[in-house]
């Protein structure tokens, strides 16, 4: 599936605004690395999305419900009110930590409403709206003006149960497979796999966000030499309510 990987910042982008050309912005960057070739994944962080298509909300314009105070703990209760309108359902709490499933069906901490590398003091990112519609967007926009075919990943930090840190995931995916399913396979011992599925997108957005990090002001990276072209979404990586031990 491999050969040598390689995994390309993609430095210089600007802070970005509400109805930014991302597209443009991300070929011009791919330019100052050699440019795009067939078959690379492009990982742009979330907020970069988010920021683009508006997904930015003031504090200030906010009310907070009598069950965003109580579970405001010493969170600003106008942050969690914010959060509870990005979930479906609360799955844990311990205020002022919400560990919620979103409206897109993600488990993650606070809904993916963020303060860091927002708009400001007093503003929350909130995870895009569609990740998989953001996701085929840019990969068709870089289709148009650079003419390369190539994946597309929206990528988040999440926590995860029993480890400590975050790891970046793939919330939004195009033009690749993100699930490698090798069941039926046999290893080399000859033993048939009867359960082994690997995250491929997921691990692509964590490499990615080695060369991206948090305060590097780097919301995008190129990841070559993983052949993963294909189709699925990132609903694919969400786990079955029935198949979940943990819910």
């Amino acid at each position: 599936m491999t050969r040598e990987v390689r995994v390309l910042p993609l430095r210089g982008l600007p802070e970005l605004e509400a109805g930014d050309d991302l597209v443009r912005l991300l070929v011009e960057a791919a330019a100052g690395v050699g440019g795009l070739e067939p078959g690379d994944v492009v990982v742009v962080a979330q907020k970069a999305v988010s920021k683009v298509e508006g997904r930015v909300v003031r504090l200030a314009e906010v009310e907070p419900s009598a069950r965003a105070l109580e579970l405001a703990g010493g969170e600003d209760p106008r942050k969690v009110e914010v959060v509870l309108r990005e979930s479906r359902r609360v799955v844990r709490s311990r205020p002022p930590l919400l560990i919620v499933e979103t409206a897109h069906g993600f488990v993650c901490a606070s809904a993916g409403v963020d303060s860091s590398n927002a708009k400001g003091e007093g503003t929350v990112v909130l995870l895009p709206r569609d990740p998989d519609a953001s996701a085929r967007r840019l990969r068709e926009g870089i289709r148009e003006r650079a003419g390369v075919e190539v994946g597309v990943i929206v990528s988040d930090s999440f926590g995860r149960p029993w480890r400590r840190g975050t790891t970046d995931v793939a919330l939004g995916v195009a033009g690749l497979r993100p699930v490698l399913d090798l069941r039926g396979r046999r290893d080399a011992a000859g033993y048939e796999l009867h359960a082994t599925e690997i995250a491929v997108a997921d691990e692509i957005a964590s490499a990615a966000e080695l060369v991206m990090g948090k305060t590097e002001g780097v919301p995008a990276a190129i990841v070559r030499g993983v052949d993963v072209a294909g189709e699925g979404s990132g609903v694919d990586l969400l786990l079955p309510p029935e198949r979940d031990l943990f819910r």
